[in-house]
């Protein structure tokens, strides 16, 4: 693909965004393509962690300008352009928020700019590292508009309520140090190579961990946090009843003993409805 590629390591996936002449904008076809490729990786049952990281000098620029160049998307005069508006803005909301939906951890490396919808887009990601020189910004309120495509509802479960607010009303950067004391980041590395080497590093750690019980906790925080702590419990006693391997269990308890790589079950295809045509 002209706009991303994906590559696999055993269980570990790496998505690159590969437009760095442009600084990694996201154009039609990266919306277009992200949510679908996204959920054949899932749809395999054979993916137990994902990196996202971008090819160039900054992570991802947003929007490109060029989704916008038609002009209909931004025709809100009749009832029914206004309609096809919102449909518009849900349909890029969706394909984010398959970050979440995928049953394994997304793990976003970041260097340079992470601005507009590139900030929309990880902050849907589970965990998040960057290089010394990253930063972030709420990029649309310095072009006339509201941030849409989930920044402002996803980063007040990540940051004090004040520095979000911060960066929707004033436009300001976010720097790496900062974020990381914020708790946004998990980890600053010196540059955008050490970011992905530290990046691939975390997600095969993951991708050694029993795959279902990381799956089960990627969707009870994801539940928990929409939810209130009784309701989340709830669903957790649920959930873990449905999910619960005693081979997994024991799998787990002798690799520790023995120092050696876990034989956990993996994750079933997904077929039909949700899975490969």
């Amino acid at each position: 693909m002209t706009v991303f590629q994906i590559t696999r390591d055993g269980a570990v996936a790496h998505l690159r965004l590969t437009r760095p002449a442009a600084s990694n904008a996201l154009n039609l076809d990266f919306w277009r393509d992200f949510g679908p490729a996204l959920k054949a990786l899932d749809a395999t049952g054979e993916v137990r962690a994902l990196v996202l990281s971008g090819e160039g000098r900054n992570f991802c620029a947003g929007m490109d300008i060029s989704v916008f160049a038609g002009g209909n998307i931004l025709q809100t005069e009749t009832a029914s352009q206004r309609q096809a508006f919102h449909q518009a803005a849900r349909d890029l909301q969706d394909a984010l928020t398959t970050l979440e939906r995928v049953r394994f951890p997304v793990i976003a490396a970041i260097q340079g700019a992470c601005v507009g919808a590139g900030l929309d887009m990880v902050a849907a990601c589970d965990l998040r590292l960057a290089s010394r020189e990253a930063y972030f910004r709420i990029e649309e309120i310095n072009i006339g508009m509201m941030a849409d495509v989930g920044s402002l509802q996803r980063l007040p479960r990540l940051l004090p309520d004040a520095v979000v607010r911060e960066l929707a009303y004033l436009g300001t950067r976010l720097e790496a140090d900062r974020a990381e004391r914020l708790g946004f980041v998990n980890a600053v590395a010196d540059d955008a190579d050490a970011v992905v080497a530290a990046a691939l590093d975390m997600a095969h750690r993951i991708a050694g961990k029993a795959p279902l019980a990381i799956s089960g906790s990627k969707a009870a925080l994801l539940y928990a946090r929409d939810h209130t702590v009784a309701e989340g419990l709830e669903w957790a006693a649920i959930m873990q009843g449905s999910l619960w391997n005693t081979a997994d269990v024991m799998a787990a308890i002798a690799a520790r003993r023995d120092r050696t790589p876990g034989e956990f079950s993996g994750l079933s295809p997904l077929t039909g409805l949700t899975g490969p045509d």
